[in-house]
């Protein structure tokens, strides 16, 4: 079943990617395990997968601990992390996915003991439910934690509605494209900002019209 779904997840990678004109290669998939066992995620590893997603700090952690065996595999965190949290988890990951506050930037500052690669969290639809900035604060944040050596900003990252359509889910994630390409373009030290992590199983193909470069997949892998 899993390798029926991945297949089926590459392929529409690939024909998303030709409307376009772009190579399969420049989009990553990441599989969000949140709701699997480590034995689906070992099935997935074995057929070549290696980019995990987990939100929640203590199911990442012990996951961990059974796939620690395991070589080359690459730790996302995806959910909202609360200040808190940050000293359990921010040394265990390899990308962070939602920094949404300038004063979740400062606690992982100030506990991160390596760079810790990181996507601004955006909430281009404005809806009040989701995490993130509004599209015209997110110079501001980068510009106010230039200072901050223990945080690269690699990209943005959003979340388009649920409910919306293939039309509304491609204007926004152009919008983030644009956005990303303001900030390329002010050439940040520590914010190089090449990387758009964008699309989920439901809209992955319009986000990768739209240039995504990380797509964030649960139900597509693991669904029956």
């Amino acid at each position: 079943m899993i390798s029926d779904n991945l297949q089926k997840v590459m392929q529409e990678i690939q024909n998303s990617c030709a409307l376009v004109s772009r190579q399969a290669a420049e989009v990553e998939l990441i599989a969000v395990t949140k709701s699997v066992t480590t034995r689906e995620m070992l099935e997935l590893y074995h057929l070549g997968v290696t980019n995990f997603a987990e939100n929640r700090a203590d199911v990442l952690l012990e996951k961990q601990k059974e796939l620690a065996s395991y070589p080359g595999i690459i730790w996302h965190f995806i959910g909202n992390l609360q200040r808190r949290k940050v000293k359990d988890i921010i040394n265990e990951i390899d990308y962070f996915h939602a920094l949404d506050s300038y004063k979740l930037a400062k606690e992982i500052q100030k506990r991160a003991m390596k760079k810790i690669r990181c996507f601004v969290e955006v909430n281009v639809s404005g809806e009040e439910s989701k995490h993130g900035f509004q599209p015209n604060e997110v110079l501001a944040f980068i510009q106010s934690i230039q200072d901050f050596d223990k945080i690269e900003v690699v990209g943005l990252m959003m979340m388009a509605p649920y409910d919306s359509t293939t039309e509304e889910q491609i204007a926004l994630f152009t919008q983030l494209a644009e956005l990303k390409e303001t900030v390329e373009k002010a050439a940040y030290k520590k914010a190089p900002c090449h990387q758009l992590s964008m699309g989920m199983s439901n809209d992955f193909s319009q986000a990768i019209q739209a240039g995504a470069t990380q797509i964030r997949i649960g139900t597509s892998l693991f669904k029956e």
